[in-house]
């Protein structure tokens, strides 16, 4: 199942070229009373509300997919988490490219360990990057997220999948400089995710997927998953020995290789096998 958050808050399910407007199924949340729990509570209830959502896609409402607004498939992220160094080329690059690794001695992901991004970061494929501190470089990186479904702490990697939502593609958008990842990272729009959230029964192996970004046209990167250091179960693990992982955590798993600036008015497209592609602007002035 694709499911999609648009117009400002409403759901719907996609199929084929239409995206069926499901909203109904959200009266059946329960009712909260602060203090309000600090996970996503659609997708904490989206396995029991499947069959609901399965009934109203029969009658619901239809919109052209390229109709819409689409907000972030996930409202309410406790945790956006990034996996920095994620890919042997891109490590490589990183250590070549002064302004990449602005001094620091560039490893993998082992080394480094996560970061964390602000949930005021997180945007949806319909809206604008903007850019900030236009003296600074600013670069894209497209990247395989995953949403995680259930409760989880200190999980091994053979059982991690069984916490597993849904995947959904997604831009790690940074600033380049010699502050720590989470300051630099966690800058409104930096964060983007959709267009649509894929439920894990339609992606039973995120080992294998084709990612790619263009900018203005031109291929920037183009990689395979295969190529992760820390695959999808063993970042799980990784994130749930430092973290209690909650229903709509999401982790991007990492950029690879071929990295590099966007200014304003730059047109960006990319895609990851299996979740759909994205194509929006940079917004044309820095904030």
């Amino acid at each position: 199942m694709k499911l999609c958050r648009f117009n400002g808050g409403r759901l719907g399910v996609v199929e084929g070229e239409q995206v069926i407007d499901v909203s109904v199924v959200l009266d059946a949340l329960p009712t909260m009373r602060y203090p309000f729990p600090k996970h996503d509570v659609l997708i904490a209830q989206l396995d029991a509300l499947r069959p609901a959502i399965e009934q109203a896609a029969r009658t619901g409402q239809q919109h052209a997919v390229t109709a819409v607004h689409y907000d972030p498939p996930v409202a309410n992220p406790g945790k956006i988490i990034g996996a920095p160094i994620n890919y042997k080329a891109h490590a490589q690059e990183s250590a070549e490219d002064k302004n990449i690794g602005h001094g620091r001695v560039i490893t993998s992901i082992g080394d480094w360990g996560l970061f964390l991004k602000a949930g005021t970061s997180l945007i949806g494929v319909s809206d604008e990057i903007v850019l900030r501190f236009p003296q600074r470089r600013n670069d894209h990186e497209v990247e395989l997220a995953v949403v995680i479904g259930k409760t989880c702490r200190q999980v091994k990697s053979a059982d991690a999948m069984d916490h597993v939502a849904g995947y959904s593609l997604s831009l790690d958008m940074t600033l380049r400089g010699p502050e720590f990842q989470c300051f630099r990272k966690s800058i409104d729009s930096y964060a983007v995710l959709g267009p649509w959230l894929v439920t894990a029964d339609e992606l039973p192996d995120p080992s294998q997927l084709n990612l790619w970004l263009h900018v203005n046209g031109q291929t920037r990167q183009n990689a395979n998953t295969r190529d992760l250091i820390f695959d999808v179960p063993r970042l799980i693990e990784f994130a749930s020995s430092f973290y209690t992982l909650q229903p709509g955590d999401v982790i991007m798993t990492g950029t690879p290789e071929g990295v590099g600036p966007v200014v304003p008015g730059d047109w960006i497209e990319a895609g990851v096998q299996g979740l759909g592609t994205l194509a929006m602007r940079v917004a044309p002035q820095y904030a």
